[in-house]
């Protein structure tokens, strides 16, 4: 391995990877993804879809997972800074309905893995951020859930953002709660 480090966190599944920066005056280089250093980390798949998004500060996007065609993740920030989170849904895992946030930005390089079975949602910390994401299956529509970014069951604590007020769409403003989700059914 040696060009990544990989830290877990108290969710079984979730990873940050730090990739290793060679820099000097002129500038820096790095591996974003080598498929070998990820599959001897335990992040063996092979991804299909790359997106990117721009958002400005108070953004926040989320809590989004997909129905019948989950997606593992791979996410990184190219330019500003977000706080990033995800939450387990997953039926039957120990840690169900738990989150786990990380800071990804433009200077820490960091990559945050999020596996199947995770609602993942993102708020914008600089004035703006161009935010990066490798998908394990295509983008299928109308096949998106979502859960409250505020839910009160789940407990997430968002950073706050001095004189900004949050930017949320109407649709995320809509999602059912997390009770309700558990009523129905859950990601397998």
């Amino acid at each position: 391995m040696g060009k990544i480090t990989v830290e877990t966190c108290h969710i079984e599944g979730l990873k940050v990877i730090t990739p290793k920066v060679f820099g000097d005056e002129r500038g820096y280089f790095m591996e974003t993804y080598n498929y070998n250093d990820f599959a001897e980390a335990g992040i063996d798949m092979t991804f299909v879809q790359d997106n990117q998004s721009m958002s400005s500060k108070g953004v926040l996007r989320g809590l989004h997972f997909q129905i019948d065609h989950p997606q593992d993740k791979l996410v990184r920030v190219v330019r500003g800074e977000v706080f990033d989170v995800a939450v387990d849904l997953r039926k039957g895992s120990e840690t169900f309905g738990k989150w786990f946030g990380a800071t990804l930005s433009e200077e820490n390089k960091k990559q945050f893995f999020i596996p199947k079975g995770f609602a993942h949602g993102f708020l914008v910390l600089s004035d703006v951020a161009e935010f990066c994401y490798k998908c394990t299956d295509f983008y299928h529509p109308g096949d998106e859930g979502g859960l409250p970014f505020d839910d009160k069951d789940i407990g997430i604590i968002w950073p706050k953002l001095d004189g900004t007020e949050l930017n949320i769409n109407d649709r995320d403003r809509g999602w059912p709660t997390f009770a309700e989700y558990k009523a129905g059914r859950g990601i397998d």
